[in-house]
């Protein structure tokens, strides 16, 4: 009874995460605005992949960050730099953007492995599932056996793809609203880029991160 409770506080906190805007639920939109329902699909599953082998590794890891304030640090400022690039690529794809006809033209495969590279820059992920799997090792008396260890990362990818398969069904109900969004979603995704790396100056250098 308490291993079905972490995981399904597990898939809900991994929905919950994924829910405010960020660099892979907007790609995710940006994808199913841009070149449809199933691009999107696939570029969720990439994700929702990598948020696997995240949260596997966050377990793994979380007693020795959990004790090493300086590894978080790290891991924070690598994802500083990686927003900051991600705002110039968008900034830049923004000047030489596709038509919608050329950009319909990306394989699903494509799709795929962006979702994967997204997800994978996402470094975010790795001290929230620290955190989670501290708190419910403690909390719950729970015991990350590897059986344990595979449920607890299903659990976290399940909860990610439910929030970004909302997005796409989201973002298809309202795609005749969304013209604005299509036309400067590089200009959009560039200025959150540029949001989430203040947040996480602030995280850095005012809450000791």
């Amino acid at each position: 009874m308490v291993e079905l409770q972490v995981y399904i506080l597990t898939y809900l906190a991994a929905f919950a995460g994924v829910v405010p805007p960020g660099l892979i639920n907007m790609s995710v939109a940006k994808a199913c605005l841009n070149r449809g329902k199933k691009a999107a699909l696939m570029m969720a599953i990439g994700a929702s992949i990598v948020v696997l082998l995240q949260a596997t590794v966050s377990v793994l890891l979380s007693s020795y960050i959990f004790d090493h304030p300086f590894v978080k640090g790290m891991l924070l400022r690598t994802g500083l730099v990686i927003l900051i690039l991600m705002m110039l690529y968008f900034l830049l794809t923004a000047q030489h953007s596709k038509s919608k006809d050329e950009i319909s033209k990306s394989k699903s495969s494509r799709s795929f492995l962006n979702g994967l590279l997204i997800a994978v820059l996402n470094v975010f992920p790795i001290p929230y599932f620290v955190v989670l799997s501290t708190v419910f090792g403690s909390e719950f008396d729970f015991e990350f056996t590897t059986l344990n260890i595979i449920l607890f990362a299903l659990s976290a990818a399940l909860g990610t793809f439910t929030t970004l398969y909302a997005y796409i069904v989201f973002f298809i109900k309202i795609e005749d609203k969304t013209t604005r969004f299509k036309k400067y979603s590089n200009y959009f995704m560039a200025a959150l880029m540029l949001i989430l790396a203040c947040v996480t100056v602030w995280r850095i250098y005012y809450k000791g991160g």
